[in-house]
C-alpha cells in the first residue's frame, strides 16, 4: 500500500498552503475489506488531527469515505487495480474559521459514471415493480451528508474521482483546537 500522511505541524519540504491542516492519501485494494479498511483509518486520521471518533465531524466524514469507497469497489474495479482515497482538511474561511473536509476516491474505471435520482430521496430506492431495493443509497447518503459532491476525470490515469465536501466550523471540532492544536 502507498500512502501519503501530511500535516502542517510537520517540517517537510512538501508545498502546503498556510490554510492547509492536514492530508491522507493511500491505495486500497478494490475489495470489501479495502474499503472497510479506508473507512476505519480515515476516521483513525480524522481522531489524530484532533476530530475524536464520536463527533459529528468524524462519523460523517466517516461515513461519506465508507459510501464512496464501497462505491469505488463495486462500481469501479477493474481486476487487478487499486482504488486511491484521499483525505484533507483545511481552513475554508479565515473570518469564520470554518473547516472544509475533502474525500476523494478514484478508481479506473471510467465508463461508469455515479448518477444520483433527481429529487433525491425515494425513487432512487424503489425498483420497477414499486418494492425497496436493497442497494442504491450510497450517493443518496452522500448528498445528504456532504455540502457539495461530483466527479471528473482522474488526473494520474483512466478512470474518474469522485469527491465531496463537507463543512463544519472550528468550534464542531474537539474543546478548543483546529486540527489537533490550540484554535
Amino acid at each position: 500500500m502507498n500512502s501519503t500522511v501530511r500535516s502542517s505541524e510537520a517540517s517537510s519540504g512538501i508545498c502546503e498552503t498556510p490554510a492547509e491542516i492536514g492530508e491522507f492519501a493511500m491505495r486500497f485494494t478494490s475489495t470489501r475489506r479495502g474499503a472497510r479498511l479506508a473507512r476505519r483509518l480515515a476516521s483513525h486520521r480524522l481522531d489524530e488531527w484532533g476530530y475524536p471518533y464520536e463527533t459529528e465531524i468524524n462519523e460523517s466524514v466517516s461515513a461519506v469515505v465508507g459510501e464512496l469507497a464501497a462505491n469505488a469497489v463495486r462500481h469501479g474495479h477493474v481486476p487487478g487495480r487499486d482504488f486511491a482515497l484521499r483525505l484533507t482538511v483545511s481552513v475554508a474561511a479565515a473570518e469564520t474559521r470554518g473547516l472544509r473536509f475533502r474525500v476523494e476516491v478514484s478508481d479506473t474505471r471510467s465508463e461508469r459514471l455515479p448518477m444520483v435520482a433527481l429529487g433525491g430521496g425515494a425513487g432512487a430506492a424503489v425498483d420497477g415493480g414499486g418494492g425497496l431495493v436493497e442497494s442504491g443509497r450510497g450517493l443518496l447518503i452522500v448528498a445528504c451528508i456532504a455540502d457539495s459532491w461530483g466527479v471528473v476525470p482522474r488526473q494520474s490515469g483512466p478512470g474518474k474521482t469522485v469527491w465531496a465536501e463537507y463543512a463544519a466550523t472550528a468550534v464542531g471540532a474537539a474543546a478548543g483546537t483546529v486540527g489537533g492544536r490550540p484554535a
